[in-house]
């Protein structure tokens, strides 16, 4: 009888190189700036939903799963942030009268407090719009920032301006890839309510005088329908199709220097769109410090008194979440 050997195959399994994020911009040389998302306290389903958009919003460079407990205290995040070379924290909380969200400089600070009066989640935004776009990798790139109505010289408004300018990485204009340029967020300051409008935009560009039957027919590369059709020129021609051409308005054009994708092409014209995607919010400034949540206050909306009272409100609802973390 035949004797079996049962030979042992040594298996390579080749290992997984994760690709590691860079730190500083190969261009520009300037380091880029990374987010932690978070909360402090209790926050009810619409706003934890809030900071998911939020995250989102921030890639690629934020921890879009960052992990949180209740006994997490705000100097848990500060220890992780040093070796991940994070740069600034978004922190959301919630008081018996409004929710709040604090952007801060680690690790010695300023940091800006602003009270939400007004939000609308990305799901919200989605599901107001006929044709919500959202492509796959809309998010593979940071967003631009746009900031409007902070130019009136006061104090406040030049150290909001320069956190968010410094929230995002910074572009070079002479060598940036307009492919990378797909989002961008808009701020815009009212000096008269005093608040801040805060808008999530995509970007999108259309060759101007194209059909939107063209323009789909390059994109997907699909055989058209042409059976109920005479001629090859009516799928080019035919009414409803032919006179589509969003923005065409000469304010709206730009004259692209290189190819862009399948349609638009360079030294042409193409028409700007922007479209919301979310999250919304109105935002008030009311207070700025000096430290990371902490120092002295270098400026506050309601004077001192007034300011107190919000701080002890914000803080005790921040214990309480922390307590009951302990607790479990």
């Amino acid at each position: 009888m035949a004797r079996i050997r049962n030979k042992k195959r040594n298996m390579f399994v080749k290992p997984i190189v994760k690709k590691k994020q860079a730190n500083v911009d190969h261009i520009t040389g300037d380091k880029i700036p990374k987010s932690f998302v978070f909360a402090r306290g209790k926050l009810p389903g619409s706003l934890r939903q809030l900071q998911m958009d939020l995250r989102k919003l921030m890639l690629p460079y934020t921890a879009l799963k960052l992990k949180e407990k209740k006994r997490n205290n705000l100097k848990d995040f500060l220890n992780v942030a040093g070796p991940m070379g994070v740069s600034h924290f978004l922190i959301l909380s919630k008081t018996e009268t409004a929710p709040y969200l604090r952007v801060a400089r680690t690790p010695q600070g300023p940091t800006l407090t602003f009270k939400i009066h007004e939000y609308s989640l990305a799901a919200d935004v989605a599901q107001s719009q006929l044709r919500p776009r959202c492509p796959q990798d809309l998010f593979k790139n940071a967003p631009l920032i746009v900031l409007s109505g902070f130019g009136s010289g006061e104090q406040h408004l030049k150290l909001t301006t320069v956190m968010f300018q410094n929230i995002f990485p910074a572009i070079d204009i002479n060598t940036v890839k307009l492919s990378s340029c797909q989002r961008i967020v808009l701020l815009n300051y009212n000096k008269d309510t005093k608040l801040v409008d805060f808008r999530h935009y995509s970007i999108k560009l259309q060759p101007v005088g194209v059909s939107r039957r063209l323009r789909k027919f390059v994109q997907n590369h699909q055989v058209p329908d042409l059976r109920n059709l005479q001629d090859v020129s009516d799928f080019v021609t035919k009414a409803g199709y032919g006179s589509e051409s969003e923005g065409d308005d000469e304010a709206a054009t730009v004259t692209l220097a290189n190819d862009l994708g399948r349609v638009n092409k360079a030294s042409t014209k193409s028409a700007v769109k922007l479209q919301e995607i979310g999250p919304r919010m109105a935002l008030q400034l009311i207070k700025i410090e000096e430290g990371l949540c902490s120092g002295d206050v270098i400026f506050s909306e309601y004077g001192t008194a007034s300011e107190q009272r919000q701080e002890t409100n914000l803080n005790n609802e921040e214990d309480a979440g922390d307590d009951e973390g302990d607790s479990d």
